[in-house]
This record gives C-alpha cells, sequence and structure tokens, in this order.
C-alpha cells in the first residue's frame, strides 16, 4: 500500500478542533504558562509606571505595555514553530501552526498600538503635533530609527499573511518577506534593551529579558537549523524514481540507508525539500503514503501548487532533505477496532498508509475514495485488491449525481454502522465540511472524527 499527498490547509476545519482537540497536558501546560507571563510582564510594566496620571503620561504608559507584551508574545510564538520535539509529539504541528498564526496577528496587533500611543503619547506631552514630535524622538533617541524599521517590517509581514493578500503571492514570495520578522524582532530587541525606560538602570530585568530571548534563539537554531543539516549528514536520501498515479498525482520514492530508523507512521508527514532547481528554496509538507520499509519511503504528491506540480519533473538520484515525520493523524489515535477512511484529492496519501497500518493491526477498514472521475482514483489499484479493507470508490460530479456522496443519507447507505465507527477524513476543506455534518448527523461521536490538515504560510 502505498501514496503521499501535500497535506491539506489547517484553517478552515476549526469546527473539527473538537474531534482533534482533546487537549494534551502540553497544550494545558502552554496555555498557561503564555497567559500566567503576560501577567508577569503586566506586574513587571506596573512596577515601573510612571506615576503621573495625565493623559500623554498615561497613554505612553499603555503603549509601553504594549510594546512589552508583543515582545513577550513574539518568543512564544517563535517556540510554538521551533520543532521542539515534545510540544509537536503532544499538539501536533498542525495546531502549533494555528496558534503561531493566531498569535502573530496579536503582535501586530500590540505593535501598532505600541507605536502609536507612545507617539501620541509623547505629543500630549510635549505640547506638539505629532508631525512635529516624531522627527524629534527620532533625532534625540536614535534607537527608535530601528524600533520604527522593526515595527514596519512587523506590519508588512502582518499584511502579506493576511488571507486576501497571501492569495496573491507564491508560497516563496511570501515566505521571504515573512523571515524579514526576524530582523524586525533583532531590532525591536535592541531597542528595547538600550532604550526602553523599564531596562534602563534594571540589570536583572535586562539579564531575565536577555535570557528569555536567547532560549528562545537557541531553541529555533537547534531544531530548525543545526538538527536538520546533522541529519543531512547522517540519512542520505536520494529520489529513487517518480511515478504517476493519475493525471494531477505523483509518486516519489525516496531512498536511504536508514530510513527505517526515523519512525515514520501511517498519516504522519515530512517536511521535503529536494536539492533541485525550483525546490531548494523551500520544504514543503508531504505525507508519506505507504508504511516506510526496506529503507524506503513514497510520497504521492497532488498538483496543487508550483511547488507539487514541478514533483514530475524531478530525476532519480535527486538528494533530498527531510525534517520530520510530523503528524498525530495515526493509528494511535483510534479506539475502536472498526475504522472508517474518507479521502478526497491529495487526502489519499496519507489516508492509504493510515490503511495499511490499521489492517496490519487487525482492524475492521473501510475506505471511501471521492473522486470527480474514474482516472482521478489515484492509488486505488493498491487499495481494491486489498483482502484486509472494502475500498468504495465514489465517482461523479454532484450535479451529475444528483446528490453529495458524502451527504448523510448517501454516507449511511454505503456505511450502514458509519456511527459505530472510528472517522478519518483527508481531503479538501469542503469534503471535510460535509463529512463533519453527516457524522454530526448520524450521531457520530465528536471525539470520533478525527482530522488533520497543515498549512505552514
Amino acid at each position: 500500500m502505498s501514496t503521499v499527498t501535500a497535506v491539506p490547509r489547517a484553517r478552515h476545519l476549526r469546527a473539527f478542533q473538537g474531534a482533534e482537540g482533546r487537549v494534551s497536558g502540553a497544550a494545558r501546560l502552554f496555555g498557561v504558562l503564555v497567559p500566567a507571563g503576560c501577567l508577569v510582564v503586566v506586574l513587571f510594566w506596573y512596577s515601573g509606571a510612571p506615576s503621573g496620571t495625565d493623559p500623554g503620561t498615561v497613554l505612553s504608559g499603555a503603549g509601553t505595555l504594549a510594546g512589552l507584551l508583543a515582545s513577550f508574545l513574539v518568543c512564544a510564538q517563535l517556540l510554538l514553530v521551533a520543532r521542539v520535539p515534545w510540544l509537536e509529539r503532544a499538539m501536533g504541528l498542525d495546531r502549533l501552526v494555528g496558534w503561531h498564526r493566531s498569535l502573530g496577528a496579536a503582535v501586530v496587533l500590540l505593535v501598532l498600538t505600541h507605536v502609536l500611543l507612545v507617539v501620541v503619547g509623547s505629543a500630549l506631552v510635549a505640547q506638539q503635533s505629532v508631525w512635529e514630535v516624531v522627527p524629534l524622538l527620532l533625532v534625540t533617541q536614535p534607537d527608535l530609527v530601528q524600533a520604527l524599521v522593526g515595527a514596519t517590517l512587523f506590519l508588512v509581514a502582518g499584511l502579506t499573511s493576511a488571507r486576501l493578500l497571501r492569495r496573491l503571492l507564491s508560497y516563496e514570495a511570501w515566505l521571504a518577506v515573512h523571515l524579514t520578522l526576524y530582523v524586525g524582532i533583532f531590532l525591536a530587541f535592541g531597542h528595547q534593551v538600550a532604550g526602553g525606560t523599564h531596562f534602563v538602570g534594571a540589570p536583572v530585568a535586562r539579564a531575565g529579558w536577555i535570557l528569555l530571548y536567547t532560549a528562545t534563539a537557541a531553541a529555533l537554531v537547534t531544531w530548525r537549523v543545526v538538527l536538520p543539516l546533522w541529519r543531512l549528514r547522517t540519512h542520505v536520501f536520494r529520489v529513487e524514481a517518480v511515478v504517476p498515479e493519475s493525471p494531477t498525482a505523483t509518486s516519489v520514492w525516496i531512498r536511504g540507508k536508514r530510513a527505517d530508523d526515523l519512525g515514520a507512521r501511517g498519516g504522519q508527514f515530512f517536511l521535503v525539500r529536494f536539492l533541485a532547481r525550483g525546490h531548494l528554496v523551500t520544504a514543503h509538507p508531504y505525507s508519506v503514503s505507504a508504511v516506510p520499509g526496506d529503507g524506503f519511503l513514497r510520497f504521492t504528491v497532488g498538483a496543487l501548487g508550483d511547488h507539487s506540480s514541478a514533483v514530475p519533473a524531478l530525476r532519480p538520484g535527486t538528494r533530498v532533505l527531510l525534517e520530520g515525520p510530523f503528524g498525530r493523524f495515526t493509528s494511535a489515535r483510534a479506539r475502536k477496532r472498526r475504522v472508517l477512511l474518507i479521502a478526497g484529492g491529495a487526502g489519499i496519501g496519507p489516508i492509504r498508509s493510515l490503511a495499511e497500518d490499521f489492517v496490519r493491526e487487525g482492524r475492521d477498514v473501510v475506505v471511501l475514495h471521492r473522486a470527480r472521475t474514474e482516472d482521478d482514483l489515484a492509488l486505488a489499484g493498491e487499495l481494491a485488491p486489498d483482502p484486509g479493507l472494502r475500498y468504495i470508490p465514489l465517482v461523479g460530479r454532484r450535479v451529475a449525481l444528483g446528490h453529495d456522496p458524502l451527504g448523510p443519507r448517501s454516507l449511511v447507505s454505503v456505511v450502514p454502522d458509519v456511527a459505530s465507527r472510528e472517522v478519518f477524513v483527508c481531503g479538501p476543506a469542503g469534503l471535510a465540511h460535509t463529512v463533519l455534518r453527516s457524522c454530526r448527523t448520524l450521531g457520530v461521536p465528536r471525539d470520533a472524527v478525527h482530522h488533520e490538515e497543515l498549512s505552514l504560510s
């Protein structure tokens, strides 16, 4: 059994958080530490806040608080995507990326609030217009120049991450802009430590702030840079074969002497970087489409963008850098013997490998494969003959069929015992929402429906 596919986006399926959202101890801990850290920042700010009650002083003080909170939350935001192993295993990279995105919006808003309140407050204190006080501040406080540049980088990165503008940019262009945030963070940090009113003359507070940022940087460098480069030395992978599976899906077989040591399970994904022209700049998330074995990994990639559409042109022998495995969309989540796996589009990859694990475990497995045409049934030739499962293709456009094959009535007619099965679904957002509604209607418990999607942008 085998197939791999690009992992779908997470932001479209907040409704599934009730199913995949059983909060682990690590998630609870992180959820407590962040608010607790914010409270410590507020108390720290309060201990050094100016005593004046005039509007200018109050606004400037509130602006300082916004800046301190933004700086603290930046560290939390970066730790979420630092690939810290215990954190990823506990919560899953999809949830971590979702939290990272949410905190990013809060950070950008706080940075803008900081700039506006400090400028307006300073203007009121100096009894000057905003246009007069800004040049004066920049001349008298040189560190404000780098702070302004940093704030601008935050704003640009935030705007380009908004859904409307994000759709207009390629992944590579978005990533290039997004990476400038590290420059913005560095500039803002330098401004705070050198000129922040709460740190001037407070060596203990300054040391604590530096330690916070140093620890965050160490986590990023260790798990995002050092370990991936070390794996490149110890785990040498190359493209073994490129096999077309359908008009829009291609399987890439990768071989490496220590592939089995990676410990990947069906349903998990890797961040894959092919060391070839057109693929060098970024790593993309692809799910394993076959349970790894005998030194081989397989990814079945759907043509969903520029990067994935260029996969068929890869040549055997191309070196590959893998980071992972990631994800909790595995057979370990299932508590029932009977399972229903539903795939659509590129989602057939993780469903294919997941089915293999379930069959090996001796479970009762039903696979529903939704496609518009027969030609789109990638990997059907592997699933249909498998005696360990029941494979049911659902082919045709809804307009032509006159109904949705995954609607409640259709679903229960195909799988009469759906309410007693554990359901795993992977596919486009519309398909996933349909399955969720059908499962609710048919009485499937929320914690028996599992879905994991990912977008790193």
